[in-house]
């Protein structure tokens, strides 16, 4: 349903309900209920999904300010061809870890080429995380945010939105 381009894949603050709306719209008609994923013998908690239309629903909470990492990102897109994000904020150096994990998570999902559909508190998916003077900071965060700016622009695109899902069920 993306190839089209007719579906935004972000939405901004005052847009929950759009966002909401077109994750009711993907999983209409099929069975929605939290699960879990095993990876390296732990679970990856999933709050909300239809395994048979191979959409997940997290919020950012659940995916970023808990201590998850690259083995249990890989496991959730290779699991769900369409993943939803919400409520993510705006982050700044002080939540230097939270932004760590997105940035991983955002890599692991370019990678499998899954669908990304993000709804964030700041304006734009650009001020997601904004630095007044990026000299004072880390330039390994803003670097990587930078390319995962770059990344969240190309998958938006009609052109990676008709990949092909590398992921598989059931893995």
């Amino acid at each position: 349903p993306f190839a089209s381009g007719d579906h935004p894949v972000y939405f901004s603050k005052g847009q929950t309900d759009d966002f909401e709306a077109l994750f009711n719209n993907l999983v209409e008609g099929s069975e929605v209920a939290p699960t879990h994923l095993e990876t390296q013998g732990r679970k990856v908690p999933v709050p909300m999904a239809s395994l048979s239309h191979s959409v997940a629903h997290f919020s950012f909470h659940d995916l970023c300010e808990k201590a998850l990492g690259a083995a249990d990102y890989l496991v959730i897109g290779q699991n769900f061809e369409t993943v939803f994000c919400h409520s993510i904020p705006k982050l700044t150096i002080d939540h230097v870890n939270w932004l760590r994990r997105f940035i991983t998570f955002i890599d692991n999902m370019y990678e499998l080429k899954v669908t990304l559909v993000l709804q964030t508190d700041a304006e734009s998916i650009d001020d997601i995380f904004v630095v007044d003077n990026k000299e004072d900071y880390s330039q390994d965060e803003v670097f990587a945010f930078d390319r995962s700016r770059s990344r969240l622009e190309e998958m938006a695109s009609k052109d990676y939105l008709t990949l092909k899902w590398l992921g598989e069920p059931g893995n």
